[in-house]
C-alpha cells in the first residue's frame, strides 16, 4: 500500500539533516511509537514496536529530498514477520509532498525502486519549489526535518499498524464483498449482451 498526500506545514529548515544521530532519531522513534501504543489500545489495535532502520535517515541536500525506512512488528512477536514503512519526501516552498510506501519487509527490496521513481518524478511548479523560500513573507514549520522522521513518523506507523487490523479483520468480509461485486457485474453485462 502506499499513501501519497501534501502538507502543507510551511518551509521545513534543512539545516539539522547536517548534525542528525540516526540512533538519537530510532530512540525517539522506538519512544513516540511507545506512547501512541496507548491510543491504538483505545481502538483495539495491536501495539506495535519500531525494531529497527531498514534504511538510515539520507537527505539529498541539492534535491531536498528526505528518504528514511523503519522496520516494525507487533509489540511481543516472536514469528519473525516485520512491517516496513518506507518514507519519502519531496521539500517544497510552503511544505512537503509524502510518499509513504507500507509493506512487509520482505518486499521492501521489490517495491523500493518504483518508490524511489515516483520521488525522482516530482517537480515543484516554479514559485513553489523549495528554493522560492521568501524569508520575510513565507511561513516556516514548527520543526525541522528530524522531527519529520522522530516525530511526525509516529503516526505513520500507526496507518501501518491500522492497515493490517483492517485487513485482519475484515478480510473474509472484503473477498465476500468482492465475488458478490464480480458477479453483480458479470450478471449486468450478460443481460446487456443479450
Amino acid at each position: 500500500m502506499a499513501v501519497v498526500k501534501f502538507v502543507k506545514e510551511g518551509y521545513i529548515k534543512d539545516d539539522d539533516a547536517k548534525d542528525w544521530n540516526a540512533d538519537d532519531l530510532l530512540k525517539s522513534l522506538k519512544e513516540g511509537t511507545e506512547a501512541a501504543n496507548e491510543e491504538r489500545a483505545k481502538r483495539s489495535i495491536p501495539a506495535i514496536e519500531v525494531t529497527g532502520w531498514a534504511q538510515k535517515p539520507q537527505y539529498e541536500a541539492a534535491s531536498h529530498r528526505l528518504v528514511w525506512s523503519a522496520l516494525s512488528q507487533r509489540k511481543g512477536s516472536t514469528d519473525g514477520s516485520q512491517g516496513v514503512n518506507y518514507n519519502t519526501y519531496a521539500l517544497g516552498r510552503d511544505g512537503y509532498l509524502s510518499l509513504n510506501l507500507i509493506t512487509n519487509a520482505k518486499d521492501l527490496d521489490k517495491y523500493k525502486p518504483d518508490a524511489s521513481k515516483l520521488l525522482a518524478a516530482i517537480q515543484y511548479d516554479d514559485g513553489k519549489k523549495y528554493a522560492d523560500f521568501n524569508s520575510s513573507t513565507d511561513k516556516v514549520a514548527a520543526y525541522g526535518l528530524a522531527a519529520l522522521v522522530a516525530g511526525v513518523a509516529v503516526k505513520k506507523l500507526g496507518l501501518f499498524a491500522i492497515a493490517l487490523a483492517f485487513l485482519a479483520k475484515f478480510a473474509k468480509l472484503a473477498v465476500v464483498a468482492g465475488g458478490a461485486a464480480l458477479w453483480g457485474i458479470a450478471k449486468l453485462f450478460k443481460r446487456n449482451s443479450s
